[in-house]
């Protein structure tokens, strides 16, 4: 007959091969994602490009007006000290 520490080691050489055979198959089917459910990376990534750039183009705005408003604000302090100087004189 055969020995008993041959039967417990068939018996886990066969339960480590149901296991591992179990595994990969779980982990193949459970990484599969069907292309109708998966996001397009590019449409997300064009989206996030336009949206920063129109964030972008409302800042430069807000600085331009920013700027040209103290320029003008500037210019007015020269010319309102300019006068003052020369109705001094």
């Amino acid at each position: 007959m055969l020995s008993r520490g041959f039967v417990q080691a068939a018996v886990v050489l066969v339960a480590l091969q149901l296991s591992v055979s179990a595994a990969d198959g779980d982990a193949e089917t459970g990484t599969v994602i069907p292309a109708e459910s998966r996001p397009c990376v590019d449409c997300h990534a064009f989206e996030f490009m336009q949206r920063a750039l129109q964030d972008l183009k409302k800042t430069a705005f807000n600085l331009d007006a920013r700027t040209e408003m103290l320029v003008l604000r500037a210019e007015k302090r020269a010319l309102c000290d300019c006068m003052a100087t020369s109705s001094l004189r």
